[in-house]
């Protein structure tokens, strides 16, 4: 007794795209092809178009922008991105430290006492720390903890900020002027433009008085500031003619 052939049924599988459809086998009707793709074929690959193309029309400008092969090929710079550079407008300061230049007895303390201020200074910060102003064993001490009140002042938001210190040279205001700048703040200097002679003089009527060799070097280190340490704005204060 023959058994009958089942009839064949579709393949239950979503391989296929569609559950219960047939797959197709090879010896069926060749699948359609749009009409399109024959003319394709015939005119042959299209050239690769060039990075950007421009075209500007009666309404605006039109573009064409061709992606990279690679997807992990690096990104372009921002400037590519429309076309224009990206518009960075400056921001404005948060406050400003003010850095004293000059040696003993140019005037420091006197310009801040006319103005009613009470800079961050180091003569104070000896007194604090050693009960004696004159103390100089510990300098790195002295100045590291003046710079960390600084810091305290510019994490406070304090808008104006005085350093009271000799600051001779760039590499001595360097760390101040960086320090103010990484918090966004403004870096402004007041300079003491006197003579030697006239320091030495004001030096010696002084309670505390410092030794004359000492000075002469120092006026040795001393170098004016400049705008390209990273001050904004530079005060020079000199003395009259009678003084």
């Amino acid at each position: 007794m023959r058994h009958r052939r089942k009839k064949r049924t579709g393949t239950e599988s979503e391989s296929t795209g569609r559950v219960g459809q047939e797959r197709p086998g090879t010896s069926g009707p060749a699948p359609l092809q749009p009409s399109f793709l024959e003319a394709h074929e015939k005119m042959g690959p299209t050239p690769a178009p060039p990075r950007t193309q421009q075209a500007r029309g009666p309404q605006g400008k039109f573009e064409v922008e061709t992606q990279p092969e690679s997807p992990t090929a690096p990104p372009a710079a921002p400037s590519e991105a429309t076309g224009h550079p990206p518009s960075k407008k400056p921001r404005a300061p948060k406050g400003v430290v003010v850095l004293t230049i000059g040696l003993p007895g140019s005037g420091k303390t006197t310009w801040y006492r006319r103005r009613g201020i009470t800079p961050l200074s180091s003569d104070l910060l000896r007194s604090v720390l050693f009960d004696d102003v004159e103390e100089q064993r510990y300098q790195g001490l002295v100045f590291g903890t003046l710079r960390q009140l600084l810091r305290a002042r510019l994490i406070a938001r304090m808008p104006w900020n005085y350093v009271d210190a000799t600051n001779l040279s760039p590499g001595e205001r360097r760390q101040w002027i960086q320090m103010a700048k990484s918090f966004g703040y403004d870096v402004q200097a007041v300079f003491f433009d006197v003579p030697l002679e006239v320091c030495l003089e004001r030096n010696r009527r002084r309670d505390r008085v410092v030794a004359e060799d000492v000075m002469r070097r120092m006026a040795a280190k001393l170098k004016p500031p400049s705008f390209e340490e990273g001050f904004s704005k530079i005060v020079v204060v000199r003395v009259k003619k009678t003084d």
